[in-house]
């Protein structure tokens, strides 16, 4: 089936589309749903989300983007990552929520490196991976954004992921002058957040905020995608 449909509830619920190839051995994928629905329970909002595959989603019609209030790129690995880059552009365009999680930042990253023809010398502008094996990584978080300095406030910075890169500076002082804004860095002060400018909503985070959100206490960039959401819905609605 080219949608996987994981929840169901209400008809009234928002639509997020999860962006990803789904395998449920992937403890970062299982955690993808998982935090959705703590941020569900918290918001007291009624949730439907379902997991499409990259290369299901670049053989639909531009149309079809247009049944979801938010999209949710997953962590990878893709199957096809080639097919990210229209999806990207749609997205961009669409002007809807977005939220990257793990290696969509780096591809988000080289979508804008070619958008924008930043590499002409051909050089390479973005490490390989620098965390080594299938494990997570711990890592601290500095918020550098007004934005983000609130939501971490009660909430801790320790983080987890399983990628982790480097850019080159004058790419990064490129990217953060015309195109990004920089919401966190790490302790190595590598870029670990960034948004999208001229966007209401596209952030894309290295790490995983999903596995460490819980039922207690949800994740707060989470919940604040999921409210970007809702207030989504609400728009369409009203233009309706």
């Amino acid at each position: 089936m080219p949608l996987q449909r994981l929840f169901f509830c209400m008809m009234d619920g928002i639509k997020i589309a999860i962006i990803g190839d789904y395998n449920f051995t992937f403890n970062a994928h299982h955690a993808t749903n998982l935090a959705i629905d703590h941020a569900s329970v918290f918001l007291d909002i009624d949730i439907n989300y379902y997991w499409i595959r990259v290369q299901e989603l670049a053989q639909h019609k531009v149309g079809f983007f247009d049944q979801y209030d938010a999209f949710w790129i997953a962590p990878g690995p893709f199957v096809n990552s080639f097919y990210l880059n229209g999806i990207f552009s749609r997205l961009v365009w669409l002007k809807k929520p977005v939220l990257l999680t793990g290696e969509g930042f780096r591809f988000f990253i080289e979508y804008l490196i070619n958008k924008h023809n930043l590499n002409l010398s051909n050089e390479k502008l973005i490490s390989d991976n620098l965390i080594v094996g299938q494990y997570f990584e711990n890592l601290e978080i500095i918020p550098k954004s007004e934005a983000f300095i609130k939501l971490y406030q009660h909430f801790s910075t320790r983080e987890l992921s399983a990628v982790r890169y480097s850019l080159y500076p004058n790419l990064l002082s490129e990217l953060l002058g015309n195109y990004l804004d920089v919401e966190a860095v790490n302790e190595f002060d590598d870029l670990e957040a960034f948004s999208l400018k001229d966007h209401p909503f596209l952030l894309a985070l290295s790490y995983y905020p999903q596995i460490t959100s819980t039922r207690d206490l949800p994740h707060p960039l989470i919940y604040t995608f999921i409210r970007a959401a809702l207030n989504q819905s609400h728009l369409i609605n009203e233009e309706l």
